[in-house]
């Protein structure tokens, strides 16, 4: 389960871009919602589930775990991992966001998403890494309609792949 490509010259024009390996986190808790946060450097009313890029030589699994604590505070012995989505979900980012995003060298990103059980514990945003300003548990029905529209397919596409773990 290695990431796919290596990053390219921020020259390199916007179609011919590669994407840059991540890991997403569809965190469940016992009621069968989803853990959503609000992005602190964005505005808009957008709300995305836990995600971040996977670092050199550190397995997909090392980096959604990693990537989970320093959004959520969500540590390993809090949560079960229930499935890994068999495929690398794409997104494009708009381009001239891409352009501003990584120095320019990543057109989208490609993730391997992890569904996970949250055995409970605390909650905590203000870490260290933090990138949400706010969070709630949502019905994994609202989840396409609260994200940015560069990710709505692939929320759909996680809801109905990962829909037998959210009852």
């Amino acid at each position: 389960m290695s990431p796919p490509r290596e990053a390219t010259s921020p020259t390199q024009p916007y179609q011919q871009r590669p994407y840059r390996p991540c890991v997403g986190i569809m965190l469940i808790n016992p009621a069968g919602c989803v853990f959503v946060g609000q992005r602190i450097d964005n505005q808009a009313e957008a709300w995305q589930m836990p995600q971040g890029g996977i670092d050199a030589g550190e397995t997909a699994l090392a980096a959604a775990l990693r990537e989970l604590g320093e959004e959520t505070g969500v540590g390993e012995a809090m949560v079960e991992v229930l499935r890994v989505h068999d495929a690398w979900l794409e997104y494009d980012l708009p381009e001239v966001l891409a352009d501003q995003l990584w120095e320019g060298r990543y057109r989208g990103q490609t993730q391997k998403w992890f569904a996970m059980r949250f055995l409970g514990g605390d909650i905590n945003i203000h870490t260290a890494e933090a990138e949400f300003s706010a969070w709630q548990w949502v019905d994994a029905g609202e989840l396409p309609s609260k994200a940015v529209g560069f990710k709505r397919d692939i929320y759909k596409r996680l809801v109905e792949d990962f829909g037998d773990l959210l009852k």
